[in-house]
């Protein structure tokens, strides 16, 4: 008969005792000490901890599913030598009537302090080889002190899901009865947002709980074989809603990085861990530091050439955005956020000149420049990001308006729209616009005129007004094109000349209506000394009224 869990579980304790009774007689001191026995306890269940058991069935399935152990999941995130777990003999355990230990289970949540890219901060793991992650299996004391030490100690926290991660499993209730389900612990969690950079790869299923702790978050990262994200699973599924569904059909990592719920998408562990040490690269410790400025070898004064045709003449035909943002900023700085979902909506971080920033623009080759309910959403969120953690905000506008017709209604993009429009003015971090082709209706003023004063410059392809003048003509001429008959579209190009003639940046410019027009390729000069005088000038004075005050707008995740 094979042994029980609980009997392998003792016997490999007890295996232990010898090799560390034989370490105690090479250490005088604790062979002498009367605090030996208790030492060497302790010791024991740390060895025990710490040793991966190679023939347990939970710790086979992890590998067998290409997953990494949670242990070795921080040894390869962690700066080497850096972690210092708390809580290292955490565990279930069940002694007899005479205080013998007879069961013992180590907990299945880790947590300690390390350091990433030599800076401090807290790591959280948890075991999905003991109980699948559950709660039950977790000793949930671990998991809350990790996000109040977090807090306290005002440094980052980085959450590696793999299981419920504090969720429920219907065999508690053999044991403690059927309870009031609680969030202990919540309030930290969510007070953490506005206060500390919070960052979370879902490493294999994000479930309940999980899948809340994997989104309350500034950043998350999921690998797209491994990872997946559901309130409940396919078997709660299939019971509730009768749909036959995997977990990676139900939510997997393609699922959800196309709808928002997680950020980016990794290819594997070591990206999620590369993307997640690259994001934190961009932000202070907390929200009462500055951003960590970097030294930069990219020249100041680069006038990037390829900038000065990069936007067709022609309107109509589109171009590529991103190859203007990375023409701008630092060479090789460009990180993108949620490049996968946001309707053209292009969000993410970057430095110039060395300086952390945030970046909005928009991708008009997707949705032709107008923003949806998604792509609102995505920007709000990002512009809470920067307002947080004193990021300032590149603007390179391109923007047509909100989309309309009645998919745009049923999603409620005017209230999403208000929304994004209602975080660019609350937030007070420094921002600049480049204004690089389109500026229509009140979505394209929000996003360039949110400021006093307006800080912003506009390139020779800028086009701007009250609403696209091509749909404009048809609307306010629109008895004399039914009038012209089969001579419309003469009449229409007619129309249309003379506004073109009224439709010139530079006119706008004669009325310091936009206050500069600028060569393209000057673009990165000008920004370059754009946010320089902001982290000299305006971002100190800006972070000693956070001290004093606290964040003027608390994170929305």
């Amino acid at each position: 008969m094979a042994p029980s869990p609980s009997d392998s579980s003792i016997a490999r304790l007890n295996s232990i005792v010898s090799h560390l009774q034989q370490s105690a007689k090479d250490d005088p001191a604790l062979e002498k000490s009367e605090w030996k026995d208790v030492m060497l306890e302790i010791k024991k269940r740390q060895v025990f901890n710490q040793t991966v058991d190679a023939n347990d069935r939970g710790y086979i399935r992890q590998k067998t599913q290409g997953k990494l152990w949670v242990r070795d999941r921080i040894d390869r995130f962690v700066d080497p030598g850096t972690f210092y777990e708390v809580g290292s003999i955490a565990a279930q355990a069940k002694y007899d009537s005479n205080g013998k230990l007879v069961d013992y289970s180590p907990a299945n949540f880790i947590a300690g302090k390390a350091k990433v890219n030599g800076r401090d901060l807290i790591i959280a793991g948890d075991d999905f080889c003991i109980r699948g992650g559950h709660a039950d299996g977790a000793v949930w004391g671990k998991s809350l002190y990790a996000e109040q030490m977090a807090l306290v100690q005002k440094i980052p926290i980085v959450r590696l899901i793999d299981g419920s991660s504090g969720g429920g499993s219907v065999t508690t209730m053999l044991t403690h009865g059927m309870r009031v389900p609680p969030l202990i612990g919540m309030h930290d969690v969510i007070s953490s947002l506005s206060v500390i950079p919070v960052a979370a790869a879902a490493l294999g299923p994000a479930v309940g709980l999980g899948a809340a702790r994997a989104t309350l978050t500034h950043f998350s990262v999921i690998p797209q074989k491994i990872g997946s994200l559901f309130a409940a699973g396919p078997p709660v599924v299939a019971n509730a809603t009768f749909e036959t569904v995997t977990k990676e059909s139900l939510g997997g990592a393609l699922v959800h990085t196309a709808n928002g719920t997680i950020d980016n998408l990794a290819v594997d562990e070591d990206d999620c861990f590369a993307q997640i040490r690259l994001f934190l690269s961009y932000l202070p410790n907390n929200n009462t530091q500055m951003p960590p400025v970097a030294t930069c070898d990219d020249p100041v004064d680069r006038c990037d050439q390829d900038l000065l045709d990069i936007i067709p003449r022609r309107r109509q035909r589109p171009y590529q955005v991103r190859d203007i943002i990375i023409r701008v900023v630092d060479k090789g700085s460009w990180f993108e956020i949620g490049a996968r979902w946001g309707d053209g909506a292009v969000c993410g971080l970057a430095r110039i000149h060395g300086y952390p920033v945030g970046v909005i623009a928009f991708d008009g080759s997707k949705q032709g420049n107008v923003l949806s309910s998604a792509s609102s959403q995505k920007f709000r969120r990002h512009l809470d990001l920067c307002d947080v953690f004193g990021l300032p905000v590149v603007n390179f506008a391109d923007y047509a308006g909100f989309s309309i017709g009645t998919q745009a209604e049923r999603e409620a993009t005017i209230r999403h729209g208000a929304t994004v429009t209602a975080a660019l003015y609350q937030c007070d971090v420094p921002y600049f616009t480049v204004i690089l082709r389109k500026v229509f209706g009140v979505a394209g003023a929000a996003f360039v005129d949110n400021r006093v004063p307006n800080q912003r410059v506009a390139w020779p392809s800028g086009d701007w007004g009250s609403l696209p003048l091509e749909g404009g003509i048809a609307a306010a001429h629109k008895r004399e094109l039914e009038a012209a008959g089969d001579k419309r579209q003469e009449v229409y190009n007619r129309i249309l000349a003379e506004y073109e003639v009224a439709r010139s940046p530079v006119r706008t410019a004669e009325h310091f209506d936009i206050q500069e027009l600028i060569d393209p390729r000057h673009t990165r000069p000008l920004v370059c000394e754009w946010v320089r005088m902001q982290y000299e000038n305006v971002l100190p004075s800006r972070l000693e009224k956070v001290r004093v005050n606290g964040p003027r707008i608390l994170y929305r995740p």
